[in-house]
């Protein structure tokens, strides 16, 4: 499998690239960006997958979020893949910001016209680190952790919570926790999943919590008070009464001022990087 080099910068020692490849989960190409750090001769990389939001592009967390000099310093790798794939000629699947192209929720689509192209959830998880590990030899793809913004972080937490013995690390920024009940989520997985709203449980966090479904470790999570979203998309607090019975270690900060945005995510990256790294690279995170 060849991938095309669309761009590569370097960027605090290391390189911050972006590429493109033809995908089999996807049936079309599909665009993501590493960054991988400076790194000691013989020592690879371990792998933090950034997962973006509604309307995101595999760019906008590597440009916004920050996160590469402190990556740099601790060593880890950021890989942030687009949010669905594009161009699908699928009807409906444009000119909704809440659904469709750029709203891929990262889950694998059973209904329809979706069911071909809107899997993001096998993407992410099987095609994408193989791509990474026949492209990318610095990269450890053993060792891997989950990070997300708002639909990101749902798919962080999801993908996490399917696949406990896998990813070594978890954390979520202002996500949506509870897709089956808010007006985002109720929209996406209708279309992608049908109206069997029991199947829509094995996609949503707090569903997967109460139907006993554990993370091994700590799962972090940030949520700004100011955001516009908070009440009626994000409703933090369903995840963390659900963890509070399943007794699932979560770590949730709720921050006072903060909105929805990347000023947000900015002054709070460094913690989800240090979180992880004491999990995928504990000799660098001290």
């Amino acid at each position: 499998m060849s991938i095309d080099t669309l761009s590569e910068q370097r960027c605090h020692g290391g390189t911050q690239g972006f590429y493109r490849h033809a995908s089999v989960e996807t049936g079309g190409p599909m665009r993501f960006g590493v960054f991988v750090p400076p790194l000691p001769a013989g020592r690879r990389a371990p792998v933090l997958y950034c997962l973006a939001g509604l309307t995101c592009t595999e760019e906008t967390f590597a440009i916004k979020a920050g996160a590469q000099r402190l990556a740099a310093e601790l060593g880890l790798a950021l890989v942030t893949p687009d949010t669905s794939p594009r161009d699908t000629g699928i009807e409906g699947a444009t000119g909704d910001w809440e659904f469709g192209e750029g709203a891929g929720f990262y889950l694998d689509a059973t209904a329809g016209a979706f069911a071909a192209r809107f899997r993001m959830y096998s993407y992410v998880t099987r095609e994408l680190p193989y791509v990474l590990g026949s492209h990318f030899p610095l990269l450890d793809t053993d060792r891997e952790g989950l990070c997300g913004h708002s639909m990101g972080g749902h798919g962080a937490l999801v993908i996490a919570l399917r696949n406990p013995k896998r990813y070594r690390s978890v954390s979520a920024l202002a996500p949506i926790v509870a897709p089956s009940l808010v007006p985002w989520g109720r929209k996406a997985l209708r279309h992608y999943l049908g109206n069997d709203t029991k199947a829509w449980r094995a996609w949503d966090a707090v569903a997967l919590i109460e139907d006993r479904h554990r993370f091994p470790g700590t799962v972090l999570v940030d949520q700004g008070q100011a955001d516009q979203f908070l009440e009626v998309q994000l409703q933090y607090w369903r995840l963390d009464a659900a963890a509070r019975v399943a007794r699932q270690p979560l770590s949730l900060r709720v921050h006072a001022g903060y909105d929805h945005g990347y000023w947000f995510i900015q002054s709070v990256i460094a913690d989800h990087l240090r979180h992880h790294a004491r999990a995928l690279c504990p000799a660098a995170a001290g």
